[in-house]
């Protein structure tokens, strides 16, 4: 299979390895992805890579709660470009969206658009921001929670990324405090699972697998790997399972869900700008070239 220079660009950017380890990978890999990304994990060229790890589009993310906590929603509105992000019908055009979709107890993209204000559907109105402003823009997702405990937001970077938080417990003024504590932890660390029952199987035993080849690379003796993947299998939940990876503002070392103390951490949901939208192809075989003769 011929390995192109876009297939290199794409596993570069999921793993941050470099231009020529990555078509190696891709070329002993006959091009297969998934495959050159175990790959470069295994020679301890790349980091555990995200599964949506192409962020491209711009836009912005917008979230609301229901006045009880009971329900929260989040939102990904996307444009061509961050400039149009700054637009303020563009940003109210977010929020009124939201605040329908919460009055309304929405839980998909199509019943959002299909909603009306003042007689003119969600659908419609984008469809006048458009051709308005000039720049295409797209709801593209969202998701709603709704619980017996209680939930709360947290938004980051100015809308660049957005975390819903499920919890037990009463909404009391402590509780939604330790929440948004863990929701800026979520939008900091980006765990892959709430806690380690969430794990697959397969997920687990693809881990372990590239973790003994990564043993075996360096040498270590067979008879003494099975020992050390345990470590490596415990190490594993501590820093994809949110309840177990330590709070990122503990002084002691404690987990989240020691933080959290007497409430528990029901789920939560994580929302980054474009994530998984491939962005205008750059002159990527111009910067391959430069680096060849360099």
């Amino acid at each position: 299979m011929k390995i192109t220079a876009k297939m290199v660009k794409e596993l570069r950017e999921i793993t941050a390895a470099g231009m020529m380890d990555c078509k190696k990978a891709l070329t002993e890999k006959e091009g297969n992805m998934e495959a050159a990304i175990d790959y470069l994990r295994e020679k301890g060229m790349a980091k555990a890579a995200k599964k949506a790890g192409r962020v491209a589009a711009e836009g912005m993310i917008f979230d609301g709660i229901s006045e009880d906590a009971k329900t929260a929603i989040v939102l990904e509105f996307n444009s061509e470009t961050d400039f149009v992000t700054k637009n303020d019908e563009f940003i109210q055009f977010g929020k009124n969206a939201v605040k329908l979709a919460l009055e309304n107890g929405v839980k998909t993209v199509e019943e959002l658009k299909a909603l009306e204000i003042n007689g003119e559907t969600i659908e419609t109105l984008l469809t006048n921001l458009i051709a308005k402003i000039g720049e295409n823009m797209n709801l593209r997702r969202l998701e709603t929670v709704t619980t017996e405990g209680f939930v709360t937001t947290y938004n980051h970077m100015g809308g660049k990324l957005g975390v819903i938080i499920e919890m037990t417990g009463e909404a009391t003024e402590v509780n939604v405090e330790k929440a948004k504590g863990i929701a800026m932890h979520v939008a900091a660390m980006d765990p892959g699972y709430l806690c380690p029952e969430q794990v697959t199987t397969e997920d687990l035993k693809k881990e372990m697998e590239i973790a003994r080849v990564q043993l075996l690379e360096e040498g270590k003796p067979e008879k003494i790997i099975d020992n050390i993947l345990k470590g490596k299998e415990r190490k594993f939940y501590e820093e994809s399972c949110l309840v177990k990876q330590v709070y990122v503002r503990a002084e002691n070392k404690e987990t989240v869900e020691k933080f959290a103390g007497d409430i528990t951490v029901k789920g939560f949901s994580r929302f980054k700008v474009g994530e998984g939208i491939e962005k205008k192809e750059e002159d990527f075989a111009a910067e391959v070239a430069a680096q060849l003769n360099a």
